[in-house]
């Protein structure tokens, strides 16, 4: 397993962070997601081996919010 923080861009309230959440949670090989609307990070734990850390990547962008820089 590997964890990762990535931070996200443009959150702006709880539904935003539940958003990320819901995405990144919808990912196969994902085990645990926790999102901080007020850190703007997300910390991810998947299987390097299922997914990837550019594919999370993709999915942020996916749902409609940026990466940062972390």
């Amino acid at each position: 397993m590997q964890t990762e923080i990535i931070a996200v861009t443009g959150m702006t309230c709880g539904v935003c962070s539940a958003s990320v959440t819901k995405a990144l949670q919808s990912v196969k090989g994902v085990s645990d997601v926790s999102v901080s609307l007020s850190a703007a990070l997300a910390k991810v734990q998947y299987d390097e081996q299922i997914t990837s850390l550019d594919y999370l990547k993709a999915v942020i962008k996916q749902a409609g919010y940026g990466i940062g820089l972390s």
